[in-house]
């Protein structure tokens, strides 16, 4: 049978590496190199977690993506019926960019169900931390029907909501049933 799959995917030097480091810290079979240059990822990278699932590791999108980042990506998209949630990674402290919207409106017409996440949240004020989450949260409220509704809301450096991020990855591929409530 076909392990699920779990992709990472957002612009370059929006920390997705370093948020996959620290998301499978604990399964030393994920071995995520970061590097100090963004659109250092030029190809899909799969990592098998455990016995599990699948993570698919996406090369940034924008600033030094590969050439041939939209074919690769959408055939990638298009074609895995073993895709089970897509992580869209936006920068906390610039909030959504063009390329950002561009990336919802393809994992939109695609039918693929995704989850936002912001990154680098140490870096940014709460006051703009709290703008880019409201413009953001009223984005999917008005604009999106396949985004999950609640953000995450990360730092790789400091681990804040990495654990309630990993898991909902445990979730969503099943390794994490949620708990009845009487």
């Amino acid at each position: 049978p076909l392990l699920l799959q779990v992709c990472f995917i957002g612009r370059s030097n929006v920390g997705k590496s370093s948020l996959i480091r620290a998301l499978f810290s604990l399964s030393p079979e994920v071995e995520v190199r970061v590097s100090k240059t963004p659109g250092h990822t030029k190809k899909m990278n799969f990592f098998k977690v455990g016995k599990y699932f699948t993570l698919v590791d996406m090369p940034g999108y924008g600033y030094r993506a590969p050439q041939d980042f939209v074919e690769m990506v959408e055939a990638y998209l298009q074609e895995r019926c073993n895709l089970k949630r897509t992580f869209l990674l936006v920068d906390g402290v610039v909030g959504l960019q063009k390329t950002d919207h561009i990336a919802v409106e393809m994992l939109e017409e695609f039918g693929i169900p995704y989850v936002m996440v912001l990154t680098k949240i140490d870096r940014a004020s709460r006051g703009l931390l709290l703008k880019n989450v409201l413009e953001i949260q009223e984005f999917v409220k008005e604009k999106t029907q396949g985004c999950f509704p609640q953000l995450f809301l990360v730092s790789s450096l400091e681990f804040s909501g990495v654990h309630l991020l990993r898991c909902f990855v445990a979730h969503v591929t099943g390794n994490l049933p949620t708990v009845e409530t009487a």
